[in-house]
C-alpha cells in the first residue's frame, strides 16, 4: 500500500525519527538502494537534487509505492514543482526561501516542506508560512545539540530535523532532545558505497540507526 494512502509525511518522519539523505548519481542504484533501506527497516528517504539524475531517481523510487520519498536541495519554486511532479511527497530546502514556502502552502499544492533554518529570525520567518518543523542545517557548524537545547525554551512550538555533520556516534544525543522530530544524515549511504555497490553495508548502517532509535524509545518508556 503506498504511503500516500495512510501517512502524512511529517507524521511518518516523527514516527521513524530518521531521514536518510541520499545523493544518487546513477539511476541503476535506485532499486538496490531501496532494498537496502527496506532491509534495514527504514522505508523512507530524501533524495537531493544535486546530480543530473536526481529527478529520475526520485521518480523511480516514488513509483515503487513502498517507500516515502522526499526531495532535498530545493532552492526555487521550479525545483519544487519538478520534484513534486516526479513524485516527492515532501520537500527539504537548504535555506528559508519564502517563495518556496508560499508555493508549498498553496491550496492547490499543500506539500509539506522543511526549510533550512539556523537563526531564530529564520525560524520565525518560516512560521509565518505555517511551518512548525524546520531543518536545522548545518547542525554541527551551528552549535548542534547545545543550540537546539537553547531553542527549546523560547521556541517551544517548533520542531527540528537537524542535519549536517551528524553521524551514528552522535545520533543518540540528538534523538534525546524533545524538540527533535527526526535526524537526517548522509552517513547511511556514502558516495563510495554507492559507487562500489556496497548496498549490504548501507543496509547495516540503516539497521544500526533504527536500533539506536528503538533503544532510545525503550529507555524513555522505562
Amino acid at each position: 500500500m503506498p504511503f500516500s494512502l495512510f501517512s502524512h509525511p511529517l507524521a511518518e518522519l516523527a514516527k521513524r525519527r530518521l531521514l536518510p539523505i541520499l545523493t544518487v548519481e546513477e539511476p541503476a542504484h535506485v532499486a538496490p538502494l531501496a532494498e537496502a533501506l527496506l532491509a534495514g527497516g527504514l522505508p523512507l528517504a530524501e533524495l537531493t537534487l544535486r546530480t543530473p539524475a536526481a529527478l529520475a531517481c526520485v521518480k523511480a523510487l516514488a513509483a515503487r509505492g513502498d517507500l516515502l520519498v522526499g526531495a532535498g536541495t530545493i532552492r526555487s519554486v521550479d525545483d519544487a514543482k519538478r520534484a513534486v511532479d516526479a513524485g516527492a511527497r515532501f520537500l527539504v530546502t537548504p535555506a528559508c526561501a519564502p517563495a518556496v514556502l508560499e508555493w508549498c502552502g498553496r491550496d492547490d499544492v499543500r506539500v509539506p516542506v522543511t526549510p533550512g533554518c539556523v537563526t531564530p529570525t529564520e525560524i520565525e520567518l518560516a512560521g509565518r508560512y505555517g511551518v512548525k518543523t524546520v531543518k536545522f542545517f548545518p547542525a554541527s557548524n551551528f552549535g548542534g545539540v547545545s543550540t537546539l537545547k537553547a531553542y527549546a525554551g523560547p521556541l517551544p512550538d517548533v520542531k527540528f530535523i537537524p542535519t549536517g555533520g551528524i553521524s551514528e556516534k552522535t545520533l543518540p544525543e540528538y534523538l534525546a532532545l524533545k524538540n527533535v522530530t527526526a535526524v537526517g544524515g548522509g552517513w547511511f549511504a556514502p558516495a563510495a558505497d554507492l559507487r562500489d555497490g556496497r548496498f549490504d553495508e548501507i543496509a547495516k548502517r540503516v539497521k544500526a540507526a533504527v536500533e539506536i532509535v528503538a533503544a532510545g524509545a525503550a529507555g524513555t518508556a522505562a
